[in-house]
């Protein structure tokens, strides 16, 4: 991999005052997500997947490029997938572009490795999304070392979106724990912005435990610190948990 990869730009990504802990989400320190790399994204219990999948769109929607958002359609259990699945819909709910996002629905687990591979390989992305659901014992230490080497080649932001999933030895990056969080109420009691809660558990080059809380601003399409006031006149996003798997628009191919 390209250990020099630069960062990813802050502007345009995320909101918040140089003061705050939350620009190392973005901008390095112990928590860079550089591109060329692989990170990995676990839901903290079962009913954070929608959060987890919801941080893995805004962070996709963030860079600002072609996404492939590849997924299985075996695996992972009804409590940790329902309402967690983003189509067409919930990915422009979030401000993706739809036609920005490709979404692939793989027949098992090695036929969802097989087309992520290709997919960081193709050079077409910007970023490509695996969503592993369930143990998915395919996806071990020799398969995501194929996929990271993968994305340093090509120069693509690998993210890998896991639930209910014991979090086994990889070659990851980073690797977070995301659980939704309580969103502001605006003016008028009105649903404020998405929220998250993230953790850094694991950095192959700094060290981890760092916290943080970001909201996500779907309009100006960046992160927000929660401790700023929020923008007056701003059209926000419903909460995670109903708009990610509302409607089944966006372009979708199935591989064997």
């Amino acid at each position: 991999m390209h250990a020099d990869s630069p960062l990813l730009p802050a502007a345009g990504l995320l909101h918040t005052r140089a003061e705050t802990c939350a620009p190392a989400f973005w901008q390095g320190g112990a928590a860079g997500l550089r591109p060329a790399h692989l990170h990995e994204f676990h839901a903290r219990e079962a009913g954070d997947a929608a959060a987890a999948a919801g941080l893995v769109a805004a962070v996709a929607i963030g860079v600002s490029g072609p996404t492939v958002w590849l997924r299985a359609r075996r695996g992972g259990s009804a409590e940790a997938t329902a309402g967690a699945v983003i189509h067409g819909a919930g990915w422009a709910e979030l401000g993706g572009a739809p036609g920005h996002c490709l979404f692939v629905l793989a027949e098992d687990a090695k036929a969802l490795l097989r087309s992520g591979l290709d997919a960081v390989r193709s050079g077409g992305a910007r970023v490509v999304v695996i969503e592993a659901r369930g143990r998915m014992p395919e996806l071990d230490l020799t398969a995501s070392r194929r996929l990271a080497l993968a994305a340093g080649d090509a120069n693509v932001l690998l993210l890998v979106l896991r639930s209910e999933a014991d979090r086994a030895p990889s070659a990851a990056w980073t690797r977070w724990a995301v659980a939704s969080a309580p969103s502001r109420p605006l003016e008028a009691n009105a649903p404020g912005l998405p929220a998250f809660d993230i953790e850094l558990l694991r950095h192959r080059a700094g060290p981890a435990g760092a916290r943080w809380r970001l909201e996500w601003d779907r309009d100006r399409r960046e992160f927000r610190d929660p401790g700023e006031p929020a923008l007056p006149g701003a059209v926000v996003s419903a909460p995670f948990g109903g708009a990610l798997a509302a409607g089944s628009g966006g372009q979708r191919r199935r591989v064997a």
